[in-house]
């Protein structure tokens, strides 16, 4: 499924690891000595350029997170008052168009983020826009940003010197006793906000080089989140690091985990920072409630909304097939309850997965939990079967299916994943749902659309959404000609397309959008 990048350093073949425990009070004086070699810092502003990415939306498990260009970045922490506010400027650049997370930018995007205590909001065209759910469908979006702060050089320092925390020290060097380039290096550990437990390593210079903690995210489980500091700089006292680079993910499981990487061009310590009040309409925001609304679009076929994403039930003779479980186990949830109310006295035998991205993907241990078997695209199988249903740590998040392996119990067995290279039917006899892999797509390498051709149905993730009623229709872009021409390639005969974002539209709604087939 994919190819491993190593990077190799230039040390001795054989090399010994020398390992040393510390106390708490040990803990404390390398914090002090590292105060002592960074500076103390209440505020800061940097400015810098580099690149983000699209956590989550990876062209294919094979790849890394989908790059974006950042010709300005700049961010201002105040660590008192716990105000961070974060701009980016981005376009699409030289990084190729494939992949999610808004992918293909066109033209600059802004972008400004903004967390002030417990209360996180976005600009947008200078208004805010509150932040009161969760970010990647795991932690409370306020919650992550205030994570953040904690987790620059400083921010560690400030939380770690105000917790309880403990040291190793560790040497690398040959079985002579000759020390690497790496030199030295101690880590200190401590828990961080009463959950989080945070690692950060110092180097034989008393820098802060590596921060790394984990986040409860639906696919990764325990998500490391790791943040590497390097090629430090003083400025009046006060040394920080010219070159910032984030991982989300987890390398070891799979290819994509960076996640951005910013070479600062100034930094500006202890500046006064101007109070940020919390908008009135943040202040009153609150998540909201996952509810799951059910619209009959035709016999046996319903489509589950009330959120951000949708999900369809199919109800056969003996059995009842979902479309799509998006997001989280929350979500699934409760499309399970209306699913048993609409529906009642039937299995869920299968849950088809139109792609990998976190967004669509987050719920489907679930249904695995819950018995049904999950239909996807082949080049999706491997990740599944590695990261997104692997028995391994969930005690930030724990679900259903880490609280019961069915598969793993007795040894080992295969995970009820049924593959999709070419069209797949799940029928009845009398009821037919097509499953089709889309060609051609820059989206996403394994994407399905889902076909009913009784019913003329065309249910399609990402690459379609209907204007709603009297909103102006969205120009036709790269996704949306590839459907059309996959639809062609198909011979479907469209006559609804009932997309997993929004509300169904006619077929010839979208051939005036998109434009007329081609021969």
């Amino acid at each position: 499924m994919r190819k491993l990048c190593v990077l190799v350093v230039a040390v001795p073949l054989v090399v010994a690891l020398t390992v040393g425990t510390a106390s708490a009070q040990d803990a404390r004086a390398v914090l002090q000595a590292a105060s002592k070699a960074m500076g103390t810092l209440k505020s800061v502003q940097i400015t810098g350029t580099g690149w983000n990415a699209g956590v989550g939306q990876s062209f294919s498990p094979a790849d890394d997170w989908p790059r974006f260009e950042v010709t300005r970045y700049v961010r201002t922490i105040d660590f008192d008052a716990r105000i961070s506010r974060e701009e980016f400027t981005r376009r699409q650049g030289s990084y190729p168009p494939r992949g999610g997370g808004g992918t293909p930018i066109q033209g600059e995007q802004q972008q400004v983020f903004i967390v002030s205590g417990n209360s996180a909001w976005n600009l947008v065209d200078g208004k805010p826009v509150p932040q009161p759910g969760l970010y990647l469908a795991g932690l409370p979006v306020a919650e992550f940003r205030q994570l953040d702060i904690l987790l620059t050089p400083h921010g560690f320092l400030r939380a770690a010197q105000a917790a309880n925390p403990t040291a190793i020290s560790l040497t690398l060097g040959s079985p002579t006793g000759a020390v690497t380039p790496n030199g030295k290096q101690t880590l200190v550990s401590f828990t961080m906000m009463g959950k989080y437990r945070v690692v950060g390593t110092f180097d034989d210079q008393n820098l802060l080089t590596l921060v790394h903690t984990w986040v409860p995210n639906p696919v990764y489980g325990d998500m490391l989140y790791e943040l590497r500091y390097t090629n430090y700089k003083d400025f009046g006292g006060v040394k920080f690091p010219m070159t910032l680079h984030i991982h989300q993910g987890d390398p070891r499981l799979a290819v994509a985990h960076n996640s951005m990487e910013i070479t600062l061009t100034n930094v500006q310590p202890n500046i006064s920072v101007p109070p940020i009040p919390v908008p009135a309409e943040v202040q009153k925001a609150t998540a909201p409630p996952v509810r799951a609304e059910s619209q009959k679009l035709a016999d046996g076929v319903w489509l589950i909304a009330g959120g951000t994403h949708n999900s369809l039930a199919v109800d056969f003779r003996d059995f009842v097939t979902v479309i799509e479980a998006p997001l989280n186990e929350e979500r699934s949830l409760a499309v399970l309850a209306e699913v048993g109310r609409i529906i009642p006295n039937k299995p869920i035998r299968s849950i088809v997965n139109t792609h990998h991205h976190f967004d669509h993907s987050g719920g489907l241990r679930t249904y695995l939990a819950q018995g049904a078997t999950v239909v996807t695209h082949q080049g999706n199988k491997e990740f599944y079967e590695n990261v997104l249903f692997s028995p391994g740590a969930r005690t930030m998040m724990p679900d259903r299916f880490s609280a019961y392996y069915p598969y793993f119990i007795g040894g080992r067995r295969p995970l009820p994943i049924e593959t999709v290279n070419q069209k797949y039917v799940i029928s009845d006899g009398v009821r037919v749902l097509e499953l089709h892999p889309v060609q051609g797509l820059n989206h996403a390498a394994g994407m399905l659309i889902a076909y009913f051709p009784k019913e003329r149905i065309l249910v399609n993730a990402d690459l379609y959404s209907p204007p709603a009623q009297g909103a102006q229709a969205p120009p036709p872009n790269a996704s949306m000609r590839t459907l059309r021409a996959n639809i062609q390639r198909l011979r479907l005969d469209v006559e609804r397309h009932v997309p997993i974002h929004g509300q169904p539209g006619p077929g010839d709604q979208f051939l005036k959008i998109v434009g007329p087939a081609t021969n």
